[in-house]
């Protein structure tokens, strides 16, 4: 979901800024125009990590600002579908929940938040019927991302989903996984019984020794 993005841009460096050095200027230009951008391409841009590269700089008549045609790199977040994230749940309505994943909160719906009938309880909780699980605000969860819009781009959104094995409260994941390990044992030494049992029941039994007497 993070990641460095290369970027080659003409940076205008106004005239308040000629008192800096160059790079200096340069940076704090390119802080101030992308730090907090929005695009479907990049996603959310968080920050500057360096300048790569500057060339020499040009000045338009008439404008007053110079120019640089410059490499850059920012550091962006962009969720991906199907990626898997960790979050902390930090809202809960009778929908779904709202869950945050770093720099921006995705929403699960209460149909996936988990391989259960779930029902919104009084005390701002999602319950479970069957596997009596909750989910509340505060909890720590792994989530796969399933649908995200940046339509509003003000507001990107980002659905996510914790029905999968694997998924979900990391208590809940933690069970999942005792419970296959003790399932995995029974089922070893279930094979093992079955195999001593089948030993047993094949072995030959030794054909009995006849005595010849001989007949004078």
């Amino acid at each position: 979901m993070f990641y460095r993005v290369h970027v080659r841009d003409h940076v205008r460096v106004t005239p308040g800024l000629f008192g800096l050095p160059a790079q200096e200027a340069i940076v704090a230009t390119v802080r101030k125009g992308y730090e907090g951008y929005i695009s479907k391409d990049l996603g959310i841009v968080l920050g500057v990590s360096g300048l790569k590269e500057r060339r020499e700089g040009v000045i338009i008549p008439g404008d007053g600002s110079a120019y640089y045609d410059c490499d850059f790199e920012l550091i962006a977040f962009k969720p991906e579908l199907q990626e898997v994230t960790f979050g902390k749940i930090k809202d809960i309505a009778d929908f779904g929940a709202f869950i945050n994943v770093g720099v921006v909160d995705g929403m699960i719906h209460i149909s996936q938040a988990m391989d259960d009938f779930v029902s919104f309880g009084s005390d701002k909780a999602l319950l479970g019927k069957e596997s009596k699980r909750s989910l509340k605000v505060g909890d720590r969860c792994k989530a796969r991302v399933i649908a995200v819009s940046f339509k509003d781009i003000a507001n990107p959104k980002i659905g996510l989903t914790m029905r999968q094995t694997g998924l979900g409260k990391l208590e809940w994941v933690e069970e999942d996984i005792a419970k296959e390990k003790e399932g995995g044992k029974k089922e070893e030494k279930g094979e093992e019984k079955a195999a001593k049992k089948e030993g047993k029941d094949g072995k030959e039994k030794p054909a009995a020794r006849k005595e010849r007497k001989s007949v004078r």
